[in-house]
């Protein structure tokens, strides 16, 4: 991998390392087993977004098992993550509206890079790899306009920016790569929003969220899914090896108005429907969805909702809800390679949970996650 010259928040971060020392950066084995999902669908770190007791700032792992973990400082609270293939590095996301995204190295669990989102910019918190580990495609906003737009960065050349596709929407939130490895699927979350005013949402009468499909290749939109309500934001999304697809909702309406469908279909012959829970459990929810992970290995999703306390496993292809378990202020959920997730909380704690919905705590730590798991 080349270095990274010229890049001033790199340089601040290693400087970061080496005031800390190796001991301060992480409280972890430097050489853990690092397998791709690619390869193989267990691994044994996970990373995150995590805030300490004291309100400071950290990207974060855990080892599968709970034993181990680390913390890294970073100077703003960050989101979502992916994995680079074919290469040891995880890059997370500053949380929407952020400037910067975050290189790790995955063995050693050290900064390689931060990289700006560049004068005029801000990123939704979102990124994926093409399948090579070449290119990687960021949602992100234009601020002179609110223009939501997918950036292209090279990770060969220092993770250099390459292009932008431009959406024709507003608010691009998480994004992931359809299995063709060709197309693009976006969860347009239809909210502007601008860093002078923080997380303040500037267009809630006028949204107009979707699930987009996009030729990776060329940026051409070929499919566009609006939800049954234009005040249903597009947020979080996962696929399937076969095909499937759920998103999930997050409803910026009236308080009061809780029977909005939060989840999405997309079938493998590119049907798209929305899923209906069962009333109770619709209600409870707060009109909100954050993380979702889907199996690789059975019919199973689960999807995290942090306001209603709970999370929701679903047989993806029936619609069926096969257990809701309370989990207070649940997080970020990702598959766990033995056919049920790993689920983390706001509060520390992480779990296992099973394929038939049964939770077992495998950590404790003094850190409120953040939203999602990589």
């Amino acid at each position: 991998m080349r270095a990274y010259p010229h890049n001033p928040d790199r340089r601040r971060l290693l400087a970061m390392g080496a005031m800390l020392g190796v001991g301060g950066l992480f409280a972890a084995s430097q050489t853990p087993l690092w397998t791709l999902e690619s390869k193989s669908p267990q691994r044994n770190w996970y990373f995150s977004a995590a805030d300490a007791e004291d309100g400071s700032h950290h990207l974060a792992g855990i080892r599968h098992d709970g034993s181990e973990h680390f913390l890294l400082p970073v100077p703003e609270r960050c989101h979502g993550g992916c994995l680079r293939p074919h290469h040891p590095q995880a890059v997370l996301f500053a949380r929407r509206p952020g400037r910067y995204f975050h290189v790790l190295d995955a063995r050693q669990h050290t900064p390689l890079a931060t990289i700006n989102a560049g004068e005029g910019y801000h990123f939704y918190g979102h990124g994926v790899f093409e399948p090579s580990g070449r290119l990687l495609y960021v949602t992100a906003n234009r601020l002179s306009d609110g223009m939501g737009l997918v950036r292209i960065y090279n990770a060969d050349d220092g993770y250099t920016h390459h292009k932008d596709f431009l959406l024709n929407g507003i608010g691009p939130h998480e994004l992931v790569l359809m299995p063709d490895n060709e197309t693009l699927a976006i969860a347009l979350g239809g909210i502007k929003t601008h860093p002078d005013s923080g997380r303040v949402k500037l267009n809630l009468n006028d949204m107009a969220p979707a699930l987009l499909l996009m030729n990776r290749h060329s940026g051409e939109i070929t499919a566009r899914h609006p939800p049954s309500h234009h005040q249903l934001s597009c947020r979080h999304l996962d696929v399937t090896a076969d095909g499937y697809l759920v998103a999930g909702y997050q409803f910026q309406g009236p308080a009061w108005e809780t029977k909005h469908p939060l989840l999405g279909r997309l079938t493998p012959q590119g049907d798209f429907e929305e899923i209906t829970l069962p009333t109770q459990l619709q209600s409870t929810l707060r009109q909100y969805t954050a993380s979702i992970a889907m199996s690789q290995d059975h019919p199973r999703t689960l999807v995290t909702a942090p306001r209603g306390g709970c999370v929701i496993l679903l047989d993806h292809i029936s619609g069926e809800v096969i257990a809701s378990p309370s989990l207070k202020d649940a997080a970020g959920t990702r598959c766990d390679g033995q056919g049920g997730f790993i689920v983390s909380s706001g509060n520390g704690h992480v779990y296992r949970l099973s394929k038939h919905g049964e939770l077992d705590e495998i950590a404790k730590l003094p850190v409120r996650w953040d939203n999602h798991l990589v």
